[in-house]
C-alpha cells in the first residue's frame, strides 16, 4: 500500500488525538471525585437506613408506652375508687380491711408500673436522640454529596470540552487524508486494541516499543518515502522521518 508521506505524518497526528481522547475517557471513568461519591453515598444509605429502622422501633416504643401509661391509668382509677370508698365510710369495718389491703396492693403494683412507663419514657428518648444524630448524619452526607456532584460535573465539563475540541481537530485532519489510509488505521486499532500507528525512531517502534532488527530496518530504509510500513511486532503503521 501506498500512501503520501505528509498523510502517513498526518495518520501520527490522528493517533496521538486517539491516545489523547482515550486517556480522558480514562480520566472522566476514574475522578476521584466519583470514588467519594460512591463512598458517601453508601455511607448516606447506611445513615438513612438507620433512622428508618430506630423510627419503626420508636413507633412500636411508643405503643408500648401507651399500653403501660394505659395499666397505670387503670391502677389510679382503682385506687381512686377505693380511697373514695374508705374516705366515706359506708363500708362495714371487714371491707375497710379489705379495701385498706387491696389499696396497698395497688400502690405496689403502681410503683411497678410506673417504673416500667419510666423506663420506657428513657428509650423513647434514646431513640429520638439516636434518630436526631442519624439525621444529622444524613444532612452532613447530602451536603458533601451535593459538593462532590458540583466538582465532578466542573471536572466532566472540562473534559469533555477537551474531547470536543480533540474531536474536531481530529475530523479536520481526517479530511486531509487519503481514506484507504485512515481505514487501515482503524482497522488496526480495531484488530489489535492498541495503536493503529507509530513513529519509527531510533530503530524501535513506537506503538510496542520494540528494536527493529538490522535486516529489516534496511530493507524499510530502502522502500520509497510513499511505501506504507508495518511494524513486524504489533502491526501498527510505522512512520518514518519524523
Amino acid at each position: 500500500m501506498k500512501a503520501s508521506p505528509s498523510d502517513q505524518r498526518s495518520i501520527l497526528d490522528i493517533q496521538r488525538f486517539d491516545q489523547q481522547a482515550t486517556s480522558l475517557r480514562h480520566k472522566a471513568a476514574n475522578l476521584p471525585e466519583l470514588a467519594e461519591l460512591a463512598s458517601t453515598t453508601v455511607k448516606a444509605k447506611n445513615a438513612r437506613d438507620l433512622r428508618i429502622a430506630a423510627e419503626t422501633e420508636l413507633s412500636d416504643v411508643k405503643r408500648e408506652l401507651l399500653r403501660a401509661e394505659g395499666d397505670v391509668e387503670q391502677i389510679v382509677m382503682r385506687i381512686t375508687r377505693d380511697e373514695a370508698r374508705l374516705i366515706g365510710g359506708s363500708a362495714s369495718p371487714k371491707e375497710l380491711e379489705q379495701l385498706q389491703h387491696e389499696v396497698g396492693t395497688l400502690g405496689a403494683r403502681r410503683s411497678e408500673l410506673e417504673e416500667v412507663e419510666l423506663e420506657i419514657m428513657m428509650r423513647v428518648d434514646a431513640i429520638n436522640e439516636r434518630i436526631t444524630i442519624l439525621k444529622a448524619e444524613e444532612a452532613g452526607h447530602a451536603a458533601v454529596i451535593a459538593d462532590l456532584e458540583i466538582r465532578k460535573e466542573n471536572a466532566m465539563a472540562i473534559i469533555n470540552n477537551d474531547l470536543d475540541a480533540i474531536g474536531k481537530d481530529r475530523s479536520q485532519t481526517l479530511q486531509s487524508i487519503e481514506k484507504a489510509l485512515v481505514d487501515l488505521y482503524e482497522k488496526i486499532r480495531d484488530t489489535t486494541g492498541g495503536a493503529g500507528a507509530a513513529a519509527l525512531t531510533g530503530g524501535a517502534c513506537g506503538g510496542c516499543n520494540l528494536s527493529i532488527n538490522a535486516v529489516e530496518l534496511k530493507r524499510v530504509s530502502d522502500l520509497a518515502e510513499d511505501e506504507v510500513v508495518r511494524c513486524e511486532e504489533c502491526r501498527c503503521i510505522l512512520v518514518r522521518g519524523v
